[in-house]
Protein backbone atom coordinates (compact mmCIF):
# COMPACT_ATOMS: atom_id res chain seq x y z
CA UNK A 1 0.00 0.00 0.00
CA UNK A 2 1.69 2.86 -1.14
CA UNK A 3 -1.21 5.30 -0.31
CA UNK A 4 0.41 6.15 3.15
CA UNK A 5 3.28 7.67 1.43
CA UNK A 6 1.29 9.52 -0.87
CA UNK A 7 -0.69 10.93 2.30
CA UNK A 8 2.68 12.03 3.84
CA UNK A 9 3.69 14.26 0.21
CA UNK A 10 -0.02 15.55 0.33
CA UNK A 11 0.72 17.00 3.98
CA UNK A 12 4.07 18.07 3.67
CA UNK A 13 2.94 20.27 0.70
CA UNK A 14 -0.61 21.54 2.07
CA UNK A 15 1.72 22.68 5.19
CA UNK A 16 4.00 23.73 3.08
CA UNK A 17 1.16 25.95 0.87
CA UNK A 18 0.00 27.19 4.08
CA UNK A 19 2.80 28.31 5.46
CA UNK A 20 3.97 30.59 2.89
CA UNK A 21 0.33 32.20 3.03
CA UNK A 22 -0.01 32.45 6.72
CA UNK A 23 -2.40 29.99 7.49
CA UNK A 24 -2.62 28.31 10.81
CA UNK A 25 -5.65 25.58 10.06
CA UNK A 26 -6.57 23.81 6.65
CA UNK A 27 -9.94 22.97 6.00
CA UNK A 28 -9.90 20.86 3.02
CA UNK A 29 -7.51 19.74 0.66
CA UNK A 30 -9.17 17.98 -2.78
CA UNK A 31 -7.10 16.01 -5.22
CA UNK A 32 -7.46 14.82 -8.48
CA UNK A 33 -7.14 11.10 -8.78
CA UNK A 34 -6.90 9.28 -11.72
CA UNK A 35 -8.73 6.13 -12.92
CA UNK A 36 -5.47 4.27 -13.89
CA UNK A 37 -2.89 6.19 -10.99
CA UNK A 38 -2.77 3.09 -9.11
CA UNK A 39 -3.86 5.30 -6.30
CA UNK A 40 -6.94 3.25 -4.39
CA UNK A 41 -9.09 6.10 -3.13
CA UNK A 42 -10.70 4.16 -0.48
CA UNK A 43 -7.31 3.17 1.33
CA UNK A 44 -6.30 7.08 0.50
CA UNK A 45 -9.10 8.48 2.77
CA UNK A 46 -8.37 6.03 5.33
CA UNK A 47 -4.32 6.76 5.46
CA UNK A 48 -5.50 10.49 5.50
CA UNK A 49 -7.69 10.21 8.66
CA UNK A 50 -5.19 8.14 10.41
CA UNK A 51 -1.79 11.09 9.35
CA UNK A 52 -3.66 14.37 8.97
CA UNK A 53 -5.17 14.13 12.62
CA UNK A 54 -1.69 13.95 13.68
CA UNK A 55 -1.04 17.62 12.32
CA UNK A 56 -2.24 20.43 14.25
CA UNK A 57 -2.85 22.32 10.83
CA UNK A 58 -4.65 19.60 9.48
CA UNK A 59 -6.65 17.82 12.33
CA UNK A 60 -10.52 17.47 11.30
CA UNK A 61 -9.36 18.27 8.27
CA UNK A 62 -11.26 16.59 5.16
CA UNK A 63 -10.15 15.06 2.44
CA UNK A 64 -12.14 15.02 -1.03
CA UNK A 65 -11.47 13.22 -4.05
CA UNK A 66 -12.44 14.19 -7.88
CA UNK A 67 -12.08 10.54 -9.60
CA UNK A 68 -10.39 11.65 -13.64
CA UNK A 69 -11.54 8.92 -15.79
CA UNK A 70 -9.13 7.51 -17.73
CA UNK A 71 -9.08 8.57 -21.71
CA UNK A 72 -6.57 7.58 -24.45
CA UNK A 73 -5.97 8.89 -27.63
CA UNK A 74 -5.71 6.99 -31.17
CA UNK A 75 -3.14 8.79 -33.63
CA UNK A 76 -4.51 6.42 -36.46
CA UNK A 77 -8.18 7.55 -36.55
CA UNK A 78 -7.90 10.64 -34.40
CA UNK A 79 -10.30 9.34 -31.33
CA UNK A 80 -10.71 9.75 -28.02
CA UNK A 81 -11.88 6.86 -26.17
CA UNK A 82 -12.68 4.68 -22.24
CA UNK A 83 -8.69 3.04 -21.90
CA UNK A 84 -10.39 0.73 -19.19
CA UNK A 85 -13.14 -0.42 -21.26
CA UNK A 86 -10.82 -0.56 -24.42
CA UNK A 87 -7.30 -1.14 -23.35
CA UNK A 88 -4.51 -0.23 -25.69
CA UNK A 89 -6.85 -0.88 -29.02
CA UNK A 90 -8.90 1.81 -30.24
CA UNK A 91 -12.51 -0.17 -30.23
CA UNK A 92 -13.36 2.47 -33.54
CA UNK A 93 -10.41 1.44 -36.20
CA UNK A 94 -8.69 -1.29 -34.48
CA UNK A 95 -5.29 0.54 -33.85
CA UNK A 96 -2.56 -0.12 -31.67
CA UNK A 97 -1.30 3.15 -31.92
CA UNK A 98 -2.53 4.83 -28.89
CA UNK A 99 -1.39 7.09 -25.61
CA UNK A 100 -3.17 8.02 -22.43
CA UNK A 101 -4.07 11.10 -22.34
CA UNK A 102 -5.56 12.04 -19.02
CA UNK A 103 -6.41 9.45 -15.70
CA UNK A 104 -3.02 8.75 -14.42
CA UNK A 105 -2.97 12.33 -12.35
CA UNK A 106 -2.26 12.15 -8.47
CA UNK A 107 -2.36 15.94 -7.49
CA UNK A 108 -3.81 18.07 -4.81
CA UNK A 109 -6.47 20.37 -7.04
CA UNK A 110 -7.29 22.52 -4.16
CA UNK A 111 -6.60 23.83 -0.72
CA UNK A 112 -9.60 25.44 1.47
CA UNK A 113 -9.58 27.22 4.28
CA UNK A 114 -12.44 29.37 6.23
CA UNK A 115 -12.01 32.58 7.08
Amino acid sequence: MHELGIVFYIIRDAKQAALENGVGHIDTVVMNIGEVSTVVPEYLSDCWRWAADKEPMLKGCELKINPIPAVSWCDACKSEYATVAHGKKCPICGSDATWLLRGNEVEIKEIEIKE
